[in-house]
């Protein structure tokens, strides 16, 4: 059996060897056992923390062929390639034929006998993937803290061998070919856009207030050698979905079950890196060939082998030997490689979750200016999650307008960092008339270069999405700003964002918490509304939010929260026959003396509050307690809605 060293080292050697084997015994099935074998590897205790990840290690630091992991998020999916799966090769020397496996592989070796009758082509799909979106600092930097020390050193190994050599590289045969699409007529060419880079200007825009608001030039983290790579990479646009991202892009190459996997998913990939100095000189030959073709037979354009088949040094290839979808990126819970795992951990956790609820209540009511009752909604807000839809109907969201906020002291920001320490990933959307007029919020599908451009509404699932609606200034929305606040209400009202495919849009489900902060009633659509009550005079604000500030740096406290809040989302929920029967008699109770009093969005929007109250004390069953709960601070909500109402009679 491979040691550890061999089958995260030289992966591509435990792969060929089971080929090998398998020569004597064609129907052995190697292809399934060499997953297996690897899948087996990683699920021995703490096998994965050996296995570097491009998260956390520079690329120039990890040895080409070398098993990593990258945990990542799916931001497109190009057109399926073939590849050679079985090739034969000839010694020069002795004439002598060997079979070898292309699989997992860009490039084969030289000598390769193409008129070969046991040439096997096999097909593979190829995802485009980056750095979950919107990723807060602290999971970063909590996941780059658990890698062992050691890691580094043991996979840089032959790397100053590597680059000596690369100048030398020489261009072999790709293992791979990407299928010709069906030739688009005149017509088409002439209505699609033939400026992809412009269409990336306007997604400019300001990121968190965490971060300088510049122009928002998606620059990659420091993940390749010093060469004259950067150059290249100035001219590459690595599609990232939020403006000021950084960190890797790969390329994945996916061999089996590739429908399993959906756009926009987040994964933990398992993979072969690949990065053959190779490839790029494969694609700069491509390039120049292509200019000598009749554009009839040649149905790539330029831009779309520029961006299918970037420099390897920029955006690596990742072939994957084993995935798994993430539920979620915090990196305080369990991977959940096992459900025993899950489940012990959560039973675990149970207990201490209504002491952590009053901790963290506190807290928020300490953020909140003094609030209690706004902090009580905030964390409903904060573990709501769609758990299923009803036919166009997602139940389980619940979007929180947060008004009257106070507009100075940066209040609004400050109220966001607080969020952005507690939640895996969040995204910060000022919604200046500038940021509405030009950012592009919804992914567009550009034809000329084959890809989905990235919009600031592509983004995993759970992201805390919020919305500066403070921010808001006189003036005049132009057809974009009206298209992105359409998109915002979508997203609000529905979870589903429509991505733009030119002649029609495809609706794409989402799950994205969004809270909107507002001086007044928000521009858009909500499930909840609360007023913020505050308790600090405006003089004293600016001394209250600086100790607000020095309260967040209390890691071990926060962590508590992080492991909370995310708990809190996982858990199953059920109502029982006779807690159900109970509400259906409070309902028509409540309507007995006053029909007006409560409507059928007001019974929906109290159970959601008393499912969501429930769970914020690790109980999966709504009991009496909690629905009577539920009503009360409903009463109180629509009590102090009512009072705000009376004194700004244009309240709407």
């Amino acid at each position: 059996m491979p040691s550890t060293h061999d089958w995260i080292n030289d992966p591509l050697g435990v792969v060929e060897g089971m080929f090998a084997a398998s020569q004597s015994n064609p129907n052995s099935g190697w292809e399934a056992r060499a997953v297996e074998f690897f899948k087996d590897r990683l699920k021995e205790k703490d096998a994965h923390t050996l296995v570097p990840s491009l998260n956390d290690i520079p690329m120039h630091y990890l040895k080409p062929n070398s098993l990593v992991k990258f945990r990542c998020f799916i931001q497109d999916m190009f057109d399926p390639e073939f590849y050679m799966g079985v090739y034969e090769t000839v010694d020069p020397a002795t004439q002598a034929k060997t079979l070898r496996c292309g699989k997992y592989k860009d490039v084969t070796e030289c000598g390769v006998d193409f008129n070969s009758k046991n040439t096997v082509t096999a097909e593979r799909q190829t995802f485009y993937c980056v750095p979950i979106p919107g990723e807060n600092p602290w999971v970063k930097e909590i996941s780059s803290a658990c890698k062992r020390p050691h890691r580094i050193a043991l996979y840089a190994a032959g790397i100053r061998e590597m680059y000596a050599n690369s100048s030398q590289a020489r261009v072999v045969p790709s293992t791979s070919y990407v299928p010709s699409r069906q030739k688009r007529s005149y017509e088409e060419d002439d209505d699609m856009d033939t400026q992809p880079q412009k269409q990336r200007e306007a997604h400019a825009g300001p990121q968190s207030p965490t971060e300088h608001h510049g122009n928002g030039d998606c620059k990659r983290q420091e993940t390749e050698a010093p060469s004259s790579q950067t150059t290249s990479a100035s001219h590459l646009d690595l599609n990232f979905p939020l403006p000021g991202e950084k960190g890797p892009s790969c390329l994945v190459k996916v061999y089996e079950d590739w429908d399993s996997f959906k756009l926009n998913d987040m994964l933990e990939v398992y993979g072969i890196l690949s990065v053959s100095p190779a490839l790029s000189a494969l694609a700069d030959e491509k390039d120049a060939s292509s200019s000598l073709l009749d554009p009839t037979e040649c149905m790539e354009t330029a831009e779309e082998q520029r961006v299918h088949c970037p420099p390897a040094s920029l955006v690596p290839r990742l072939h994957m030997l084993y995935a798994k979808q993430l539920q979620h990126n915090n990196p305080l819970l369990p991977s959940a490689a096992t459900s025993e795992d899950n489940s012990a951990f959560l039973a675990s956790t149970l207990s201490e979750m209504p002491s952590v609820r009053e901790e963290l209540l506190a807290y928020l009511t300490h953020v909140l200016l003094g609030d209690a009752l706004a902090a009580e909604y905030l964390i409903l807000h904060l573990i709501s999650n769609v758990y299923v839809r009803r036919d166009v109907l997602p139940l389980g969201k619940f979007t929180l307008n947060m008004s009257g906020c106070p507009t100075v002291a940066s209040y609004t920001e400050r109220l966001y960092q607080i969020i952005q320490q507690l939640v895996p990933s969040s995204h910060y959307l000022g919604m200046s008339l500038q940021n509405m007029n030009q950012m592009r919020l919804v992914p567009k599908k550009d034809y000329v270069a084959n890809r989905l451009v990235s919009g600031a509404l592509q983004l995993a699932k759970n992201t805390s999405l919020y919305l500066d609606e403070t921010q808001l200034e006189q003036g005049q929305l132009d057809t974009t700003g009206v298209r992105n606040v359409t998109a915002l209400g979508n997203l609000i009202s529905w979870q589903k964002v429509d991505y733009d495919f030119n002649y029609h849009q495809m609706e794409f489900p989402c799950n994205i918490n969004v809270l909107i902060a507002s001086e007044g009633r928000s521009l858009l659509p909500s499930d909840c509304q609360i007023h913020l009550q505050t308790q600090v005079a405006p003089s004293h604000l600016e001394e209250y939010l600086s100790t607000m500030h020095m309260l967040s740096q209390a890691s071990s406290q926060l962590n508590k929260f992080r492991i909370y809040l995310s708990v809190a989302r996982l858990l199953d929920y059920s109502i029982s026959d006779e807690v159900t029967k109970s509400v259906e008699d409070d309902f028509v109770d409540m309507r007995k003396d006053d029909p007006q009093s409560i409507s059928a969005e007001d019974l929906h929007r109290m159970l959601v509050v008393a499912r969501l109250l429930s769970l914020s004390q690790g109980q999966t069953s709504l009991s009496r307690d909690s629905w009577l709960r539920a009503k009360h601070i409903e009463a109180l909500r629509r009590s102090r809605m009512e009072q705000h109402k009376c004194v700004n009679g244009n309240e709407p």
